[in-house]
């Protein structure tokens, strides 16, 4: 992607939320598996075990079970958030093509939605399907793409969302004014779907069924970290990637001047808060919040994690940071 002059910022004076803090949790060894591109965001598994994942400059690679990598498709934007649909395609998020659909056999990609509301969609970041045909989709921000992320960061502003395109092609808003939307994944009894807010620091869930119904309640608050993409664990539990600690420069303005924000934002970007490249995740309880299980270390050729997925007795890890996936194995991350 090349390129392009940043769009102007609308910041807002916003108190960031207390600090929850998490247990220590293992530092299991990570094994990392290069890739041909950079920054890997989500990985996902499909039914034959093959790893899948999309670089920045469009590409999407699937991972054999016997470590060969191949290119599948090229989707001509940046692919985020991806899922395999019930009909074994990939649904992949764009930035900012949208909601898009890859054949694993032709590697055809087509445009499944484009619009919402009557406008395109900006920065499609993560997606689910549910067993009814029910495909759920969050967009991290409408103002701008995946390219001036930290935009959206520095301006502070709830323009994110989540969406539904029902089984006969409706598209419809189910939720707005959200702070950098970005995982999604349901319960595994399909009782309500999980959301992150990357810039409010939580988790919530929008419920589906029960009395409860169409209701938003939280699971996780103040968290010490940004979380980032979603999956739900063979036991139900809740995998949260944690892509950055707290940067102390961006706490600090926050509830400061807007103009220092505006300023920040013209200077090259090197000067803008950096993210520090930990192998950071950690799993939830479904019902009461409680973590459960992670895993939070360092290495040299892996970190800022973004994507996350159970795979037999690894979970497998996606990031933004490095030219490569990895995996830890599953046994070593229990905090019981």
């Amino acid at each position: 992607m090349s390129p392009q002059r940043k769009p102007p910022i609308d910041p807002v004076r916003w108190q960031p939320p207390p600090v929850t803090p998490l247990p220590e949790l293992p530092a299991p060894a990570v094994t990392v598996v290069p890739v041909p591109g950079h920054a890997p965001e989500d990985v996902v598994v499909d039914a034959d075990g093959a790893v899948w994942t999309g670089v920045d400059d469009g590409r999407i690679l699937r991972i054999d079970p016997d470590g060969r990598v191949t290119v599948v498709a090229d989707t001509g934007g940046r692919p985020l958030g991806l899922a395999v649909a019930r009909d074994g395609r990939l649904l992949v998020c764009d930035s900012p093509r949208g909601l898009l659909t890859l054949d694993p056999g032709t590697g055809v990609v087509q445009p499944l939605v484009e619009h919402v509301d009557g406008r395109h969609l900006q920065f499609c970041s993560n997606v689910i399907e549910t067993a009814d045909g029910t495909i759920y989709f969050t967009e991290s921000t409408s103002a701008f793409t995946y390219q001036h992320f930290k935009g959206a960061v520095l301006e502070a502003r709830g323009r994110g969302g989540l969406f539904r395109r029902s089984a006969d092609g409706t598209v419809s808003t189910v939720l707005d004014g959200l702070y950098f939307t970005n995982g999604v994944t349901p319960t595994a009894d399909g009782s309500a779907l999980v959301f992150a807010e990357t810039l409010a620091r939580r988790l919530s869930k929008y419920w589906l069924t029960g009395p409860q119904a169409g209701q938003v309640t939280p699971l996780v608050t103040g968290l010490p970290g940004h979380p980032d993409n979603l999956s739900t664990g063979a036991d139900g539990r809740i995998w949260c990637a944690m892509v950055s600690p707290l940067n102390t420069t961006a706490e600090w303005l926050a509830p400061r001047a807007t103009l220092l924000r505006q300023l920040l934002w013209r200077l090259p970007e090197r000067f803008a808060p950096q993210l520090a490249p930990e192998v950071w995740a950690v799993a939830f309880d479904p019902d009461d919040g409680r973590p459960v299980a992670g895993l939070r270390t360092t290495h040299p050729d892996f970190g800022m994690v973004t994507g996350l997925v159970e795979a037999g007795d690894r979970l497998w890890l996606g990031c933004i940071g490095s030219d490569a996936v990895a995996h830890v194995p599953l046994s070593e991350l229990s905090l019981s």
